[in-house]
Formats: C-alpha cells, sequence, structure tokens
C-alpha cells in the first residue's frame, strides 16, 4: 500500500505547523522579537516541509520492514 501525493502533503504540512509553534515559542523566548520568531521559524520550516516530503516519497520505495497484509476470505 502506497501514501497518495496528496497524503504525504498532508503528513508533511501538519507535522510542520507543530514544529513552527514549537519552534516559534524557543524562538520567542529566546529572542523576545515576533519579527526575527517569524523569519526564523518560517524558513526553517518551509526548508523542512520540502525534505520531508521527498524524505516521506523516498520512503515509499523501500521494503524493509512491510508485510504484505493477509488476504481476508468471507464465508
Amino acid at each position: 500500500m502506497r501514501d497518495t501525493r496528496k497524503r504525504s502533503i498532508m503528513k508533511s504540512l501538519t507535522w510542520r505547523i507543530i514544529g513552527i509553534i514549537i519552534l516559534g515559542a524557543i524562538t520567542y523566548f529566546i529572542t523576545g522579537n515576533w519579527a526575527e520568531t517569524g523569519v526564523i521559524s518560517l524558513t526553517f520550516h518551509a526548508i523542512r516541509f520540502v525534505l520531508y516530503y521527498y524524505h516521506e516519497r523516498a520512503w515509499e520505495n523501500v521494503k524493509w520492514g512491510r508485510k504484505i497484509p493477509a488476504p481476508e476470505y468471507q464465508i
């Protein structure tokens, strides 16, 4: 079973939103400046969003650790 491209994008997007909130809180705590917090957080996560998408797509081609589900028989 493979993830669709849309599913990979949504997984990446939701993971980045969580990361933006966490990094934003840490950055603001350190800098105390919303502008710097925004630039640092958004730049970092934009890069990570793209990298995570391609990482997920690459892992779709790795068979290691996957099992093929047994067929279900209906009686």
